[in-house]
């Protein structure tokens, strides 16, 4: 199975908006076949798998981090193919939670007489499909908030200047996460003052074809103008506003509720999203938006890339949490890792509750 989630990983700037999943066929101790899925619309992973070992299948297990498909979408059933190789047995690392699936795979496969297992290495799975399954079981993406700063907590100086607090190699992590993610969102008021791409610019993603990322913008008053340059590019663009407004070509506008304080709904947004099959989504904003994230309870992942520079007292600073007034009122946090990226430091945290 680890085998079969190192494969899923290959595919992971490739596959959103399906999961990633990687197939192992081993018969007689050895593997004979394997695959992961490559791309939305193409063969699944274990239609690879089964190519690669023929004949060899008849009799094998089979290793797939998600329950094989049971329904026709844009490829044939995955169990239907799984039966007519003959494999003797799957385990599958977690089930999958998509209405059309939920079971019916294990189902069709134990009819056919293949006995099923699931929950080997499933943790892993999980995280490795994370985004796919936030969206299935909590009908929102997956929220990665990422940040930059100085050492001192820092994100640009009085004046806004900001470009670049980090290193190269930081910023070249910061476009992988964001294919990763397969999609970017930000503040109208970061998209005026910076007038970011929100693309992946570095020279894996032509080579390996990377999907570039969808381009999420969060404009309650509708200001971002059409010459705009995070509308350019063949990427999916999403204008998300509080009042109605005449979106430029290719960009798909929507008028979405605001809160009880008047602003928009980063609830409604984030469901809006998931419907339009948007499983994860990397933020990038300033510390008004950062913050209303975090108050909202929104944020499943923090990535942070601290520089070894101080910037002072008079700089921006790095979140805005108004009303924070007591130590218990904090954010908390679990570290997961830390790691130097070039010059910078980059820590990844998830929210936890203060209980932890």
């Amino acid at each position: 199975m680890r085998r079969a989630l190192a494969l899923a990983a290959r595919a992971k700037c490739t596959t959103q908006p399906n999961p990633r999943v990687g197939c192992v066929l081993v018969r007689d101790g050895q593997i004979v076949g394997e695959g992961w899925h490559q791309r939305a619309g193409e063969a699944h992973a274990e239609v690879f798998a089964l190519r690669m070992a023929g004949d060899r299948a008849r009799g094998a297990d089979a290793y797939v981090t998600l329950e094989p498909c049971a329904h026709h979408g844009r490829t044939p059933p995955c169990a239907d193919a799984l039966i007519a190789a003959g494999v003797g047995r799957v385990f599958a690392a977690v089930g999958d939670p998509f209405e059309q699936v939920a079971g019916a795979g294990f189902a069709k496969l134990r009819a056919a007489g293949i006995p099923c297992e699931s929950g080997l290495l499933e943790a892993e799975a999980r995280e490795l499909s994370r985004g796919f399954l936030s969206r299935i079981e909590r009908q929102r993406p997956f929220v990665t908030l990422k940040l930059a700063m100085s050492l001192d907590g820092r994100t640009a100086m009085a004046s806004g200047e900001s470009r670049w607090i980090t290193g190269d190699a930081a910023r070249a992590d910061v476009h992988r996460l964001r294919a990763e993610a397969g999609a970017v969102l930000s503040s109208s008021a970061t998209v005026l003052a910076d007038d970011p791409e929100l693309s992946v610019r570095i020279p894996e993603a032509d080579a390996e074809g990377w999907r570039q990322p969808d381009r999420i913008v969060l404009d309650s008053a509708a200001r971002v103008p059409a010459s705009a340059k995070v509308w350019a590019g063949a990427a999916r663009r999403f204008w998300l506003t509080a009042t109605a407004a005449s979106a430029p070509d290719g960009v798909e506008a929507v008028e979405l509720p605001r809160d009880a304080d008047g602003r928009m709904s980063l609830p409604a947004a984030l469901s809006y999203l998931a419907t339009r099959e948007v499983n994860e989504v990397l933020v990038e904003c300033g510390p008004r938006l950062a913050g209303a994230f975090l108050r909202a309870g929104l944020v499943d992942e923090l990535v942070v890339y601290a520089a070894p520079k101080l910037l002072g007292g008079a700089a921006r600073g790095l979140v805005d949490l108004p009303g924070l007034e007591r130590l218990a009122d904090h954010v908390a946090l679990r570290f997961t890792s830390a790691e130097f990226i070039g010059p910078d430091l980059k820590i990844t945290a998830r929210l936890t509750s203060k209980e932890s």
